[in-house]
């Protein structure tokens, strides 16, 4: 079985319980009482994997950098070159191969 890449990044919020069910925290493994005040936690914008957990839990997991937001995710990432960069590159090199006039 291959193993799976961690997910990038969470988006995190307060959770809206209005229905009488109980989860069990992915950080302590503890229950989360019906209608409790907790957090949702959705992996990469995918809601058929969100998780519920306490929101001690998540806080702390966030202090720790294990939750990090899609904006911090993207700040790691490297930046594409826009299309005035590319354009200067591109007559600096056709400059370049010019011959000089004598």
């Amino acid at each position: 079985m291959a193993k799976k890449e961690p997910d990038r990044w969470w988006s995190i919020r307060r959770a809206q319980n209005r229905k009488p069910a109980t989860y069990r925290c992915p950080f302590c493994n503890r229950y989360l009482p019906a209608l409790s005040e907790h957090m949702l936690m959705i992996p990469e914008d995918d809601s058929s994997r969100r998780r519920h957990a306490h929101t001690e839990c998540v806080i702390a997991a966030r202090k720790a950098g294990r939750l990090p937001t899609r904006e911090e995710w993207l700040r790691t990432q490297p930046r594409p070159k826009g299309r005035l960069r590319t354009l200067i590159e591109r007559l600096s090199a056709a400059a370049g191969r010019e011959r000089p006039r004598r």
